[in-house]
């Protein structure tokens, strides 16, 4: 595994731009002060040794140089050592909605964003759990296996949209089916799936897919986001129409996810804009029996900065040694004209 140390010393890298930005400006001023004393060419004709072509490559070396030296103040290193490490948690798997209907807006922004935002909360404040997560519309997508890795988790949120699956739709049942799949093989582990909604379908395998769920000792908490009035449903700016060209309007439908939670013990909660739900929902889960969850983490790294550091000085030697103007004794070589 690789990671920085130091990783915020990588925004240091935008004084890059900023150095050339500077050499630039400087390189124009220094031809135009020469233009005031006559006509470039006949000047430069005069001054043989002077190479532009030299200053180019000195400045090139020190700013590589320092690139380098940046990098390796943000320690590069390499994982070396594997080590099981054993906790108490349990196994959760999101189930997120991502159609159309979640693109309305009786959530500011709209459902989905608030989904999102609520979510990212959630896998900011987990510690020993494994987290997944499946996305779907009128098809189900692993989105996210089960793991540990929080911070992949919150980058993995971030990109769900409904351009995650190419048919439209809500079938609840095959994304509840693909969550049971997902989980680990260790049934010692506690496990839950997390239903995040509207229910707006008409999947009559919805609950066929909770009762089976069940039997796999899986508890389903239902979150269902929306109003029973609905909103008009938006898309690139447009809202959607049906067939009688009347502006389709999304309705939270709460019998359904109510049903699918009490079919395995779990339990149904409805967002609002001021509580969303997991909050609640998640101090339902810690109130389950915990199971021993075993995962593999890097223990040691490897530094590599001094690699890094040694290429920097190598540079560095070499912008000192490099004279802005030609050595007569190698002038026969017309190595930088």
């Amino acid at each position: 595994m690789f990671q920085f140390a130091n990783p915020n010393i990588l925004y240091l890298l935008l004084v890059i731009p900023v150095m050339i930005a500077v050499l630039v400006v400087l390189s124009h001023i220094r031809r135009r002060n020469i233009a005031k004393f006559g006509n470039p060419s006949t000047l430069y004709a005069l001054m043989p040794d002077l190479s532009s072509v030299r200053t180019k490559i000195k400045s090139s070396l020190f700013l590589l140089a320092t690139t380098a030296v940046i990098f390796a103040a943000a320690r590069p290193q390499f994982g070396s050592k594997l080590k099981e490490q054993t906790s108490e948690g349990i196994e959760m798997m999101l189930v997120v909605d991502i159609s159309n209907s979640m693109l309305a807006e009786d959530f500011a922004p709209n459902r989905l964003d608030r989904t999102r935002y609520a979510i990212d909360k959630l896998f900011a404040s987990l510690n020993q759990d494994r987290v997944g997560m499946v996305v779907f519309a009128g098809e189900a997508k692993v989105q996210l296996p089960i793991t540990t890795d929080y911070r992949m988790a919150r980058s993995f949120t971030k990109r769900i949209s409904p351009s995650l699956v190419s048919v439209q739709g809500t079938e609840i049942g095959q994304a509840l089916n693909l969550a049971s799949l997902s989980f680990s093989q260790n049934r010692e582990a506690g496990r839950v799936m997390i239903l995040i909604t509207d229910g707006e379908t008409h999947d009559s395998a919805a609950l066929d897919a909770a009762k089976r769920a069940a039997e796999q000792g899986i508890k389903i908490f239902a979150i269902g986001i929306g109003t029973p009035e609905g909103a008009p449903v938006k898309v690139d700016g447009e809202f959607i129409k049906d067939e009688n060209d009347e502006m389709v309007v999304s309705r939270l439908n709460e019998e359904l996810l109510q049903q699918i939670a009490a079919a395995t013990g779990g339990g149904y909660i409805r967002a609002t804009n001021a509580a969303f739900g997991l909050e609640q929902i998640v101090e339902q889960i810690e109130k389950l029996e915990k199971g021993e969850l075993t995962s593999l983490r890097f223990e040691e790294y490897n530094e590599q900065f001094q690699w890094i550091l040694a290429i920097a000085a190598v540079l560095l030697l070499l912008e000192a040694l490099m004279l802005p103007r030609r050595n007569p004794r190698l002038k026969k070589f017309n190595i930088f004209r």
